[in-house]
């Protein structure tokens, strides 16, 4: 949808006329590293192209006013600056209000309400982090209409906040990250506890990233999430007995080995060598990505996804359909999910002149045996949330 629709239909609906301000935040993939960010572990995130755009002006009053194209039954959602607690009724709008109380109790002076639309092209449900991407939007519309200075990372712990404390969900910082650093042609290894983060240089020659939609809808995600994100807490203590670490992340591979016999429930055991390997995955990712190997790096990614499915068990009949499929099919170096899993999406290192013929194949085999078709998506990887001039 192009920037002067969005704004043509900004001024019908808001009945504002003023030339509006355009802001984008991206979705984001991760490459490598799942489950590994509330672990202490580390994450390789890059920011897509398909974003939310946020269309705004300021008003002259305390009201704010929200709309999405993405919810359109919904109407205008309003409320001010005094009402910005959460409100079920208010379904997606709790996200720019979570970031816009946040950014207040933050100290951040905001000195009047103002007219947002929001459109997003992230298919809902996909685990692609819509959610992240209208919070950063928001975060980077607030800093530029009332010319506040917040540091960026910053601006991102914030977003982190929203999910957390907001809407409840005990989710780690890297979708936030991702979306607010980005930067076009490079990933970022991350270290989700210091957050210390290096680019790295994405460099795919006649390959392509193709996302993989399952098209199931993630609902399970978040009840499971926060049961593995336990499963994993209940394996460090049990460590933490004998030894001193602050986190799974901390393990190498080898240290892991020689002291899971300490982690009594077996079931917390295979949560707990999934985050650590899969870290271990994840550094070594970024070696292979900078000696330009993408053969090494097609073969971690296949890696990942059989830990997810038989380690973490956070896949599923879909995404292990579409995956294994992916696996078949010529030109193509690796595939995994990606995201908090039961659902959404997956990724696949596919060769440019095998396209065509990956999609029809997947497809094919996926709705023979899930019934229904997937979606595709080339990756274009992009820069972070910003100011849009047109």
């Amino acid at each position: 949808m192009e920037i002067a629709s969005l704004i043509k239909d900004f001024q019908a609906i808001f009945s504002n006329f003023e030339v509006p301000h355009v802001f984008f935040a991206p979705g984001r993939i991760n490459l490598i590293g799942e489950h590994t960010d509330y672990n202490g572990g580390y994450v390789f995130p890059a920011s897509i192209s398909f974003g939310t755009y946020a269309i705004a002006t300021k008003r002259s009053d305390n009201k704010v006013r929200f709309y999405s194209k993405n919810f359109e039954e919904n109407g205008i959602i309003e409320t001010s600056l005094d009402h910005l607690s959460y409100n079920k009724a208010h379904s997606w709008a709790n996200y720019p209000k979570g970031m816009l109380q946040t950014m207040i109790e933050d100290g951040h002076e905001i000195t009047s309400g103002f007219d947002v639309l929001y459109y997003g092209n992230i298919p809902n449900g996909a685990g692609l982090s819509s959610s992240a991407s209208i919070e950063l939007a928001t975060g980077v519309l607030v800093e530029h209409l009332f010319d506040l200075s917040i540091d960026r990372i910053h601006m991102v712990q914030l977003g982190q906040q929203v999910e957390n404390d907001y809407i409840g969900v005990n989710s780690g910082i890297m979708d936030q990250f991702a979306i607010g650093m980005g930067k076009k042609d490079h990933a970022i290894l991350l270290d989700c506890t210091t957050l210390d983060y290096t680019y790295a240089p994405i460099a795919l020659e006649n390959y392509v990233i193709m996302i993989m939609n399952t098209n199931k809808r993630r609902e399970l995600a978040d009840s499971k999430y926060n049961e593995r994100r336990s499963e994993c807490e209940r394996a460090l203590q049990d460590l933490q007995k004998t030894l001193e670490i602050n986190s799974l992340g901390e393990l190498t591979t080898e240290a892991f080995e020689n002291n899971k016999h300490l982690i009594s429930n077996d079931t917390d055991r295979k949560r707990a060598k999934h985050a650590v390997y899969e870290n271990e995955r994840t550094k070594q990712a970024l070696k292979e990505l900078e000696a330009q190997n993408l053969q090494a790096f097609g073969k971690l990614l296949d890696q990942s996804h059989t830990s997810l499915q038989h380690d973490y068990e956070v896949t599923g009949i879909e995404l292990d359909t579409i995956v294994k499929a992916a696996w078949k099919q010529p030109g193509v170096l690796g595939a995994r999910m990606t995201g908090a899993g039961f659902g959404g999406c997956a990724i696949a290192l596919v060769k440019t002149d095998e396209v065509d013929r990956f999609k029809t194949k997947v497809n094919a085999q996926y709705k023979d045996v899930v019934g229904y078709e997937a979606t595709f998506y080339m990756a274009t990887i992009g820069d972070g949330a910003k100011k849009i001039k047109f």
